[in-house]
Order: C-alpha cells, then sequence, then structure tokens
C-alpha cells in the first residue's frame, strides 16, 4: 500500500532532526539562490521580508489546479505570503507583494494541514514555499506525528536551491516548479533575479531525481514525481522552445508538464510595453508545438485560452 514518503522519514527519526536544525540554518539564511545571509531568528528580513515564522495568507481546498491534484476533494492549498521572486507580473501580487496574511508558528501550520487532510483533500500543496522550507519541516514533523498521511506538494516559483532540495528529500512527494524563463534578462528584469535559468535547471534536475516522472493512483490522483508549469508570455520572452528543449534533454519526455495559457497584465505589468498585453492564441500555440517537437508526451489536457 502507497504511503508518503515522509512518513518512513518519521519512523526513523530523521524528520525530527531535520526539523532541528531550522534554527541554525535560518541564523545565516542561505536556503535559496538569494543568499542573503541575514539573521532571520532575530527579526532580521532578506528578500523574501520573511523572518522566524512563516507567514500564511489564506488555506483551503482548491480546485483550479491541475487535474491530478485536485481529483474529487480538491488539493488542499496553503498560500504563504511573500515569496522570493516577487514578479512584477504578479497575480497574486496583495500575497506576495503587499505580504497580505498572518504569522503562524510550526504548530498552527501543522494543524492547517490536519484540517485539509480531514476535510478530505488529496494531498498538501504548499504555494511559493521557497523562503520557508525551514518552518515547513518543523510543521511537516509535528502533522506527520499526528497522523497525516496524504501526499505534499512543493508548490514553487523554480528559483530553488540544492541545498534547501536536499532538506526536504523524502519529505515532498511532487515537486510542481514553475520553470518562468529560459533566458537571463527577462529573469532580471521582472524578478530581479540572477541566474535563474542555471538555478532552475539544477533545481528540476534534482527534484526529478527524488521523485521521478508523475506517478497517479487508479482513479489518476498524483501520488508522487514532478510536475512542471510553464506560464507562456507575451513575445515569447519565457523562451518556450529552451525550456521544452531541456525538460526533453535533461529530463525525462515523460515530464507531466502543464503550458498555460493566462498571462495577462497584473500588478506592475501594465507599465511595461514588453508585457503590457495578453498572450495572443497563435503565441499560445506555438508554445504548445514547441513542447511537442521536443518530444514531451504528457501535456496538460485543459485548454482554458479565452483571446
Amino acid at each position: 500500500m502507497w504511503k508518503p514518503s515522509y512518513l518512513s522519514l518519521l519512523e526513523t527519526g530523521e524528520l525530527r532532526k531535520r526539523a532541528e536544525r531550522v534554527e541554525g540554518l535560518l541564523r545565516s539564511c542561505r536556503l535559496c539562490p538569494r543568499l542573503c545571509g541575514i539573521d532571520r531568528t532575530s527579526g532580521e528580513t532578506g528578500f523574501c521580508r520573511t523572518g522566524r515564522l512563516a507567514r500564511v495568507a489564506s488555506y483551503g481546498p482548491h480546485f483550479g489546479e491541475e487535474a491530478p491534484l485536485v481529483g474529487t476533494n480538491g488539493s488542499g492549498t496553503i498560500f504563504f505570503s511573500s515569496c522570493n521572486l516577487l514578479c512584477s507580473f504578479c497575480q497574486n501580487h496583495e500575497i506576495s507583494h503587499l505580504c497580505e496574511g498572518e504569522d503562524v508558528d510550526a504548530r498552527t501550520l501543522a494543524a492547517m494541514m490536519m484540517d485539509l487532510a480531514e476535510r478530505g483533500c488529496h494531498n498538501i500543496n504548499l504555494v511559493s514555499p521557497s523562503h520557508v522550507v525551514g518552518q515547513i519541516l518543523e510543521a511537516v514533523s509535528i502533522a506527520a506525528a499526528s497522523g497525516l498521511d496524504v501526499p505534499i506538494v512543493y508548490n514553487s516559483g523554480g528559483y530553488d536551491s540544492l541545498e534547501a532540495l536536499a532538506l526536504l528529500e523524502d519529505v515532498v512527494d511532487i515537486y510542481m516548479p514553475d520553470f518562468k524563463f529560459w533566458d537571463e534578462e527577462p529573469a532580471r528584469r521582472f524578478c530581479a533575479a540572477r541566474n535563474y535559468r542555471n538555478a532552475a535547471c539544477t533545481a528540476v534536475i534534482e527534484m526529478h531525481r527524488q521523485v521521478g516522472d508523475l506517478v497517479m493512483d487508479e482513479k489518476g490522483i498524483a501520488l508522487r514525481g514532478l510536475l512542471v508549469r510553464h506560464l507562456v508570455m507575451p513575445g515569447g520572452l519565457a523562451g518556450t522552445p529552451g525550456v521544452m528543449g531541456f525538460l526533453a534533454e535533461n529530463v525525462s519526455r515523460d515530464t507531466y508538464v502543464n503550458v498555460m495559457d493566462q498571462y495577462h497584465p497584473c500588478f506592475r505589468a501594465g507599465q511595461d510595453p514588453l508585457i503590457n498585453r495578453r498572450v495572443t492564441r497563435a503565441e499560445y500555440t506555438d508554445a504548445v508545438e514547441a513542447a511537442l517537437s521536443a518530444g514531451l508526451k504528457r501535456l496538460d489536457t485543459r485548454r482554458r485560452f479565452l483571446a
């Protein structure tokens, strides 16, 4: 019978040991590629503007995610405030840029996870988790000891470090990074992110090493594996052919990919002529063709194009 990988870590005591390391890791934070090096335990904040406690904007069953996550009862999403990318076009800028939400300790975060599982959600979907990896480890350790037994989804922007991912091995069952950009200039312009492509490539390869291709149960519900999101941008700014070629050649042609069509100008995008419009139907079609031409076989089947 399938069970989440973190339950094995619970049995050996390794899950608790990793949680106990959090305080030290936050004293000179290098848990994401920003490498801020600040002491988050003393109230200092770096790029993510998050200190010792994680901040949660909302949580609950979500039915807008990919079908393998949603099933019949929804994906149990926990939306963390702030982010380690802070995209200028963010569609959730009230949460990411304005930090709407409340600070929560590990026991409160664990209680949220338990509540979602008890409500029948198929997984615990951690949205924008890269800057609170330590706090997540503490909460999972508590929740697992209290009976949590559903997959954990790590739903990130792809700007993750190997150090953080090493801590999450056998804790996270499903990795769902968004591979945002192939070229460096858009990443710098829209996210002030240096070396985004290298960080994302390295992270996705490591994620796949840990969990492999996406595996589902007999009802089509995801149990374990990698699912990559890619938001198509106006004017080809996301570099879709490069991203798809990388996934097919360096990760797996069986990578489950959601080529997303919902970009529209949000937050500061209206002030930037490069991204102050929706994606056209032709641009989206070209992006899907790029994925197919690269040899990717498993594309999310939903088509939401409205323009």
